[in-house]
């Protein structure tokens, strides 16, 4: 049973590493760790994750009361999309949120992450959906998070970043980096004229290696919530605002040129 203590130092471990990879800016992103079903370890707001020590951590209950805080810290008010994962999942064992370049541009464009392009994304990831806006530090955010859960281990959050969970907080980071990796291969993939995706057969033999596997957590191999429920994967790339029958096929260079001109906006750039 690992102690409090080095699971705080665990906490601040993978602080740096979200902040030394560019995943977080600033005092950006969160982490949680679930130590029993009322007690919660956490990274406070208004401090840089990439330069904590144990001190900084925090503990919350269930509902994100603090528990015991040192002099001068306090949760990050985000702290209410990790206690509506724990809550719905509790099969999970850490939450990450940050940042993250690539994923976060898709997130603001309302691009979710569904081609499959690679087996290991395609069998450790699943596909990643966006989850609607909502307003910072309000109940918005985990309000319209909640859908997703029970078929999801990470998210894009509308306009905002990414939000990933599993059973540990090393698996929660675990793919947090895969999410930015596979938008990353994405994004650059249809520079170069577009990714070929794998056909259908496939996929399910992808998925069949993930059943065998015995992985953890929530996966379209298992259950999936869109089209006809077999084959998440299929639902491409243009599933924008989560109506997939509304949306016209872009080629890549509009598809590029269009997350490009959102980002821009985004940033406050013409």
């Amino acid at each position: 049973m690992v102690n409090e203590f080095e699971i705080k130092k665990q906490i601040c471990d993978i602080g740096r590493r979200i902040y030394n990879r560019n995943m977080v800016a600033a005092n950006d992103g969160n982490i949680s760790v679930k130590l029993n079903d009322n007690e919660f370890l956490c990274t406070p707001t208004g401090v840089s994750k990439g330069f904590m020590t144990p001190e900084y951590i925090c503990k919350v209950d269930a509902e994100g009361n603090v528990i015991q805080a040192n002099p001068g810290f306090k949760p990050s008010s985000e702290i209410k999309m990790h206690m509506r994962v724990y809550k719905k999942r509790p099969d999970v064992g850490s939450v990450v949120h940050a940042h993250p370049v690539y994923a976060t541009s898709f997130a603001i464009a309302g691009i979710p992450l569904t081609q499959p392009i690679m087996p290991e994304a395609v069998i450790a990831l699943g596909c990643v959906p966006i989850a609607e806006y909502g307003t910072p530090s309000t109940n918005e955010i985990p309000d319209r998070l909640e859908k997703y859960l029970p078929y999801f281990d990470a998210v894009l959050l509308e306009s905002h970043g990414a939000l990933t969970w599993s059973t540990d907080l090393n698996a929660a980071y675990m793919k947090m980096e895969s999410v930015e990796f596979y938008a990353q291969l994405l994004y650059q993939s249809k520079l170069l004229g577009g990714p070929k995706e794998f056909d259908k057969e496939t996929i399910e033999k992808l998925y069949e290696i993930r059943r065998k596997m015995g992985l953890p957590g929530k996966h379209p191999a298992d259950l999936c919530q869109n089209k006809d429920g077999v084959n998440c994967h299929n639902c491409g790339g243009c599933m924008v605002a989560h109506a997939p029958e509304a949306c016209a096929q872009e080629s890549d260079a509009e598809l590029i040129a269009n997350i490009t001109k959102q980002v821009m906006a985004q940033l406050g750039m013409k």
